[in-house]
């Protein structure tokens, strides 16, 4: 092949890859807009009166006061907080245990009962809240954070479990057979060696189910009906019925209550991508 031909060659072949990331980076850049452009939108109207907003131009705080006049949004902040840390904590003491249990230890039926968890995840939430306020409410917890927190810790339980379990499974077992032959039992491996290896897949289970716990609304419909109890999501649930199509007032109580789950996910972003792919990659 001549210099002339397969310069052009080379040339045909950079101009196809120039091409297809020019295409790569056009679609990034549409999803972009298209996943920003609601808060964008969420963050402009939240600033403005409702005159301003059919007005389209102008700022003021007038739907934030309208907010906190409306709303005790302190303390629906505060019970968000609570049943989150709550679900969050007893789904990671369940998911840890179990997770270890399935990847660690031997005992009969093991493989059955982690496929059992596997279905779980299948399970739609709509087809099992019936039953589940059923069985709270014979046992007297709703309008109790309790409840709510033990419902959501039933929904994240099984995910939550598989990811910690496919987690120990990649650590070596020849790190866990030289703590055993040191003398250390199975709890002290668990906590002084497997923990401490799991801390990636904790936070990843931790900003997950904090996410999902915090912006959920139909278990806190369904559960926490009373104003004492009720999260910031079903307090927002409530404001059409007092400010009848008052977006700027939707659009500021939408943002109180998303900047929690944005802030924790840009924080922990990066334990986040890392317990995923170390988690599943195996």
């Amino acid at each position: 092949m001549s210099a002339l031909g397969l310069h052009e060659r080379l040339g045909d072949v950079r101009w196809k890859y120039l091409v297809s990331r020019g295409l790569i980076y056009l679609a990034l850049a549409v999803i972009t807009v298209v996943m920003l452009y609601p808060f964008y939108y969420m963050g402009v109207n939240a600033f403005r009166s409702l005159d301003q907003y059919y007005a389209g131009h102008g700022f003021s705080l007038a739907s934030w006061h309208n907010l906190f006049k409306s709303l005790p949004v302190g303390r629906e902040l505060l019970n968000s907080t609570l049943i989150t840390v709550g679900a969050i904590a007893l789904i990671l003491a369940v998911s840890t245990t179990g997770g270890y249990a399935f990847a660690v230890l031997r005992y009969p039926a093991s493989r059955l009962i982690f496929l059992i968890v596997i279905a779980a995840m299948m399970v739609p939430m709509q087809s099992i809240i019936a039953p589940e306020y059923v069985n709270l409410a014979n046992l007297g917890f709703i309008n109790h954070r309790y409840g709510a927190i033990l419902v959501y810790a039933a929904l994240g339980a099984p995910f939550s479990t598989f990811l910690m379990t496919t987690y120990f499974r990649r650590i070596p077992e020849e790190v866990i057979e030289a703590a055993l032959i040191d003398g250390l039992g199975y709890g002290r491996v668990f906590f002084l060696i497997m923990l401490p290896l799991a801390v990636p897949a904790i936070v990843t289970i931790a900003v997950l189910q904090f996410i999902q716990v915090w912006d959920d609304l139909l278990v806190g419909l369904l559960f926490l009906q009373t104003p004492d109890v009720r999260p910031i999501t079903v307090g927002l649930a409530t404001i059409p019925s007092q400010h009848l199509l008052d977006v700027p007032l939707l659009m500021a109580g939408s943002l109180i209550s998303a900047l929690p789950a944005v802030i924790v996910y840009l924080v922990f972003q990066r334990y986040l991508i890392s317990g995923l792919t170390m988690g599943i990659s195996k």
